[in-house]
């Protein structure tokens, strides 16, 4: 009988710790489960502490020419013009070198019709000047002849006292015709010096718009050699004349070509000066008061890995950037300029970049790790360990920088949790668990 009451003890005392565990077991997913998730020791932590860090934007942007030059065809009449030389995308060139030329043939007639219609003009001049000396001569020796004639008479008339009264009233006749003779004479020579002049006057007009016309011809054979106006690097645009003046969104329009016909005030290429370049970046809502005009950046080129070039923020815009494309983004974005310390002639318009803006220093800062803050119903939190469990709190954030969140609301020495533990307790942790929220600014 011992044995089997040692026996049925024994089971007895295995039910009870089979109960226990059952019921251990049963308050820790109580606990687990519940509204505060408990502090295990799988959950790593971070101490909430003081330091001194400076604070750093982090954005892209892309490089742009603060100088650039536009090259078109020279707006002549007469129908579209054609490219017989063309300096390829990518070409260094200098001030003064000619970009593309266009066929002069059409204005080198013109300029060869108008020289013609010019020197027929001075021709023409030449001979209405020669008949006007002629016509002057020969109303100089009517007009002596007609003052002769009226003399003659006048003396004849002189003589009436000895003569008859039949031949007095004769010479006082011829007297009278003679002066009207020299009258209509001097009338005549006027007529004829008016319309001379008048003739020369036309025919200098025809000179003088010939000569315009030439001049003209002959600026438009120089207008089709377009030169650049600045050093820089040549940028062929997209022929627009090839599809008939008309361009939708998504048309891949080759560039302009030797042979292409151009409509007059188009713009075929482009020179960018390569020494004036600048970043156009943008920066969004929450990192706006940390970039400040003059700060220092630290560009690096995507293009040229490898170096750091320096410059400094040049403006900031006042305004939210918008643009067709932003309309389905949530995010408020600024513009932001950057402008280098120093040229250099490696650089290109289009080029992207990273920019690393150093911003203010700050001392004994609040901070914690980055992805120990999450986003809760839109709203910054972190959870602190308190005792055996961690508490869900709301938090401030002043700054990001450099991976570590600058906040307001905790207190130092406080330890937050690293993922979240809500999700740890739940369940096997899904790869986005401990993903902090974006609040932008440095490196997480």
């Amino acid at each position: 009988m011992s044995v089997e009451r040692a026996i049925d003890r024994g089971l007895a005392g295995l039910a009870a710790i089979l109960v226990a565990l059952l019921l251990t077991g049963g308050l820790s997913s109580c606990a687990m489960h519940g509204g505060t998730p408990s502090a295990d020791s799988d959950v790593p932590v971070a101490t909430v502490q003081r330091t001194d860090l400076n604070v750093e934007v982090n954005t892209t942007g892309d490089l742009r020419s603060t100088q650039t030059a536009e090259l078109s065809a020279p707006p002549i009449a007469g129908g579209t013009l054609q490219i017989i030389h063309l300096v390829k995308t990518g070409s260094l060139i200098k001030t003064g070198d000619v970009i593309v030329e266009f066929d002069p043939s059409e204005q080198e007639y013109n300029l060869a019709q108008n020289r013609s219609d010019f020197e027929q003009a001075e021709q023409e001049i030449v001979k209405a000047k020669d008949d006007a000396s002629v016509q002057e001569a020969e109303d100089k020796t009517a007009l002596l002849k007609a003052k002769f004639a009226v003399r003659q008479a006048e003396l004849d008339v002189s003589k009436s006292e000895i003569l008859s009264a039949i031949d007095a009233k004769k010479n006082q006749l011829t007297l009278d015709e003679a002066k009207r003779a020299l009258a209509q004479l001097e009338l005549d020579i006027q007529s004829h010096t008016a319309s001379n002049q008048a003739t020369i006057a036309v025919d200098d007009e025809k000179r003088n718009k010939a000569g315009l016309a030439m001049k003209q011809a002959q600026q438009n054979i120089d207008d089709m050699r377009v030169k650049s106006t600045i050093d820089g690097l040549v940028v062929l645009r997209p022929n627009r004349d090839a599809s008939g003046g008309f361009f939708f969104g998504g048309m891949n329009l080759p560039d302009y070509q030797e042979g292409d016909q151009v409509n007059p005030g188009n713009i075929v290429a482009e020179v960018i000066d390569v020494n004036q370049m600048e970043i156009a970046a943008k920066v969004i809502e929450k990192e706006r008061e940390n970039v400040k005009t003059g700060q220092t950046v630290d560009i690096h080129i995507d293009a040229l890995p490898g170096k750091v070039f320096q410059g400094k923020v040049k403006n900031v815009a006042g305004m939210v950037s918008t643009s067709f494309f932003d309309d389905d983004d949530p995010v408020h974005k600024f513009d932001v300029t950057i402008q280098f310390d120093h040229a250099d002639g490696s650089l290109r318009p289009g080029f992207g970049a990273h920019l690393d803006v150093l911003g203010d220093h700050l001392q004994h800062a609040l901070s914690i790790p980055r992805q120990a803050v999450f986003e809760k119903d839109g709203k910054p939190s972190v959870f602190v360990k308190t005792g055996n469990t961690f508490e869900q709190r709301e938090i401030k954030i002043q700054n990001v920088t450099g991976g570590l969140a600058v906040i307001d609301g905790l207190k130092e020495g406080a330890q937050v949790a690293l993922i979240n533990p809500e999700k740890k307790t739940s369940g096997p942790a899904k790869p986005n668990d401990a993903a902090p929220p974006s609040f932008g600014g440095g490196t997480p």
